[in-house]
């Protein structure tokens, strides 16, 4: 049953990503300052270059989350590599998270007069409060383990 259960959460992982990186491709050709531009003036744009750097932490996130599924998934969930897992994911979530916030003040202090930034400065905190929300469980769950390896090893060498 476990195995069926870290197999359909790998696949919903590996589907998030695959939205994402769809998201990512397409998004650039219908957005409005690009509507105008040839295909490689729209990817060569800086705003979209930063899009797609911010997005590295995020797709590392989701490929420690597919891993940490994998030791989970195997009885290796009590382990270093568990730990090091939830160590990256909580990492990412907070580079993500300041990506994201450099982002937001730069559209709000450089943002063209007759535009309205309201929308991306939503979603900004929006996704700023998400990955947050990521890092604050990462965290914790990183040091539930961490003391639960610890335990089981006094344990291990008390007998």
């Amino acid at each position: 049953m476990k195995r069926i259960s870290t197999g359909f959460l790998q696949a919903v992982i590996v589907l998030i990503g695959i939205v994402v990186l769809a998201v990512l491709i397409r998004l650039p050709l219908t957005e409005g300052r690009a509507v105008n531009l040839d295909l490689l003036s729209i990817y060569l744009d800086p705003l979209i270059l930063y899009g797609y750097a911010t997005s590295i932490a995020f797709f590392v996130a989701l490929y420690k989350a597919f891993k940490l599924l994998a030791y989970i998934g195997h009885n290796k969930v009590f382990s270093s590599d568990s730990v090091a897992a939830l160590k990256s994911i909580k990492y990412c979530a907070i580079v993500f998270s300041i990506l994201i916030v450099i982002a937001g003040l730069y559209i709000m202090l450089s943002h063209n007069k007759e535009d309205d930034p309201a929308g991306f400065l939503a979603i900004c905190i929006v996704t700023t409060f998400a990955s947050i929300v990521v890092a604050t469980a990462a965290a914790i769950f990183e040091k539930i383990l961490q003391n639960a390896i610890d335990m089981k090893s006094e344990n291990d060498l008390t007998i």
